[in-house]
């Protein structure tokens, strides 16, 4: 059974509104839902250390993003 807080009606309203959409409208959403959880895990990086600079915010994002794989050196 899956877990979900949307109804299976929500559920077919949503998947006939992505059918609908052409192949470049679902990659423009997919795009921006990208962008989006991006600037969420970002502003979750502000709120941890306000005293960091948007250099080392977007350090960290990287790193949250790719971990375990390094940041290359000579970033900020």
């Amino acid at each position: 059974m899956q877990h979900t807080d949307t109804s299976r009606e929500i559920e077919a309203v949503q998947l006939e509104a992505i059918r609908a959409m052409s192949e470049e409208q679902r990659i423009l959403r997919a795009f921006e839902m990208c962008v989006f959880a991006r600037k969420l895990a970002q502003a979750a990086i502000q709120r941890e250390h306000p005293e960091w600079s948007e250099a080392r915010i977007a350090r960290e994002l990287l790193r949250r993003t790719f971990s375990p794989a390094t940041i290359p050196v000579g970033l900020p």
